[in-house]
């Protein structure tokens, strides 16, 4: 027995789930997972379903051939837990990257690392300690910039890359590689934004007085930190506390969220509904 997992996005009309449901029994399967929702922003449907089947792959597409192109739908069938292979850029902070290399080695996030890509050497021997290939493309002139994009685009090709991760990579990215990219490319920042824009910002904070900490995941687009967003998390916090230790319970939420909505999308839990994210946790 194979266990699938089916993602459906369509115009909502009725008799989908019906429809569904009959091609599932057709190809010998049975649900073990069902979510659905519809929108009335868009007018749009969304089902992710879990099905254990002993068919292979073409039956169960072939099965389900007929009613997409009735529904007009956008499927995608997986296996449940087959390790989504992953390309993390970088910079100079640690704690993201750790969290997503720790999980990912304790088996608790499923994707598969090839390779680590930043734009400084500090976290080279990071990755080394888990295994993971490193590689280090200076970016201090526009020229070098276009190199490094383009190096990213390669790895992604050469190595089957499906999700590529801003795990506290410091650089605008173009607006050519978010098109690129459209989809598969998640970032994290503080959800100060854009309240502390810069340098320091949890000295900011400190010097604000805020009293909330928190931590955006999203999908990345030209527009700068407003592409769909997957998972946030927030910690309450008080006047007692450095900005030392602001930016460690910052850090921490950082590191939490991202391996979240990597996790989700990883899980073919994440579908995109206009400029909002449909997520069946």
């Amino acid at each position: 027995m194979t266990h699938w997992v089916l993602t459906i996005t369509c115009a909502d009309r009725p008799g989908i789930v019906h429809a569904i449901s009959g091609a599932i029994v057709d190809a010998a399967g049975n649900i073990t997972e069902s979510q659905q929702f519809s929108s009335d922003d868009t007018g749009t449907f969304f089902m992710r379903l879990q099905v254990e089947s002993d068919v292979d792959r073409l039956t169960f597409e072939t099965a389900l051939a007929p009613i997409a192109e009735r529904y007009g739908m956008a499927l995608k069938l997986d296996v449940v837990g087959r390790p989504l292979r992953t390309l993390v850029l970088v910079s100079t902070a640690a704690h993201c990257l750790n969290d997503l290399l720790f999980r990912q080695r304790a088996g608790q996030l499923p994707v598969e690392l090839p390779l680590v890509l930043s734009n400084h050497p500090d976290l080279g021997s990071l990755a080394e300690f888990y295994g993971v290939p490193f590689e280090q493309h200076a970016i201090g002139s526009p020229a070098e910039k276009v190199a490094f994009e383009a190096r990213v685009l390669e790895a992604v090709e050469t190595n089957d890359i499906e999700l590529v991760v801003l795990a506290r990579y410091m650089q605008i990215v173009s607006p050519e590689l978010c098109d690129r990219l459209a989809g598969r490319l998640i970032n994290i920042h503080h959800s100060f934004l854009p309240g502390f824009k810069g340098a320091n910002p949890y000295r900011q904070a400190h010097a604000r007085g805020v009293k909330l900490i928190g931590a955006t995941a999203h999908f990345v687009t030209s527009d700068l930190d407003e592409g769909p967003i997957i998972e946030q998390n927030v910690v309450r916090v008080d006047h007692s506390q450095t900005p030392a230790e602001l930016m460690a319970i910052g850090q921490d939420e950082e590191s939490r969220t991202l391996t979240q909505a990597v996790k989700w999308f990883a899980e073919n839990r994440v579908l995109q509904d206009g400029k909002r994210t449909i997520i069946f946790k």
